[in-house]
């Protein structure tokens, strides 16, 4: 069904990454409250990273506390791309993954 606060995207992973080649599908969700509260994101493709717990959900402080509503999707899906690149293992959210970067 048609549903303007339910996005699907799309990322490619980064090259010279483990996740380089990829396809990953993520599901955005907005709210009303939206842009003074983020959106939901989370990966609908199974990831193995650091900072990307284990149900999809991605441990990101602009979809946290350090939201601000200036961010649009292209920011947010930017620096989705940039924690593919460069994870902060200092924030693990998969700690598995964390002790293997």
């Amino acid at each position: 069904k048609d549903d303007i606060m339910s996005w699907t995207a799309v990322m490619f992973g980064p090259d010279d990454t483990p996740w380089e080649g990829g396809t990953f599908q993520l599901e955005v969700r907005f709210t009303e409250e939206f842009p003074t509260k983020p959106p939901h994101v989370k990966f609908v493709t199974k990831m193995f990273h650091p900072n990307i717990y284990n149900n999809g959900e991605i441990c990101l402080d602009i979809l946290q506390n350090q939201w601000s509503p200036i961010y649009d999707i292209s920011a947010i899906l930017t620096s989705i791309q940039s924690l593919l690149t460069d994870p902060n293992p200092n924030s693990p959210a998969n700690s598995e993954a964390a002790k293997l970067w």
